[in-house]
């Protein structure tokens, strides 16, 4: 079991979520007077459309285009979805001076509080999944750390805990996620 806590002195003001992991761009903006998140079913075209979106959500707040914090979700994913996250996360931190924090993409697709189970198709009867205990909104502890793992295995894991297979992806969960745990030294997960 991995227990998560927060990274130091991390209390920004603005902060941005993406993941464009699975087929949905999903993105969250949060800031002390409220918060916005849109997730759209976009296929492959995330590269395409990603630049756009995230100016939109910038103008829908009334906030200039700058976060003090980046959250990306690091896959797993596609190989090319996953890398369009993560390059253009990495250019608006680099531009903004913000720090850019890692999390699983699982995390993003969490449902409300206890002990749950979360999975993305990884084809052939397989899974990639995990288990968490989510308090608050937020993954506090890893039950079972994202695997790829035949669904019946990991079905049997579950001990009767509900499971969100394929749910589509909550940015702020990815966004609190990031802001309560997430990693400056990261790395991608590809299915």
């Amino acid at each position: 079991m991995t227990e998560h806590a927060a990274p130091a002195s991390l209390k920004p003001d603005v902060t941005l979520a993406l993941d464009t992991a699975t087929p949905w761009l999903t993105l969250a903006l949060a800031w002390p007077g409220g918060s916005v998140q849109v997730s759209r079913e976009v296929g492959r075209a995330h590269a395409e459309l990603l630049p756009g979106a995230v100016q939109a959500l910038f103008a829908e707040a009334g906030l200039p285009l700058r976060a003090d914090a980046v959250v990306i979700g690091t896959g797993p994913g596609s190989y090319t979805g996953v890398r369009v996250g993560a390059s253009y996360a990495l250019g608006l931190g680099r531009v903004w001076s913000a720090p850019v924090l890692g999390v699983s993409t699982l995390e993003a697709l969490v449902g409300g509080d206890g002990v749950q189970g979360v999975s993305l198709d990884a084809r052939k009867g397989n899974v990639y999944a995990a288990r968490y205990d989510v308090q608050g909104g937020v993954v506090r502890a890893t039950l079972l750390p994202p695997t790829r793992l035949p669904l019946e295995e990991f079905q049997a894991r579950m001990d009767g805990a509900p499971h969100r297979a394929d749910a589509t992806p909550d940015g702020l969960a990815l966004l609190r996620a990031g802001l309560d745990h997430g990693a400056r030294d990261w790395a991608l997960a590809y299915l």
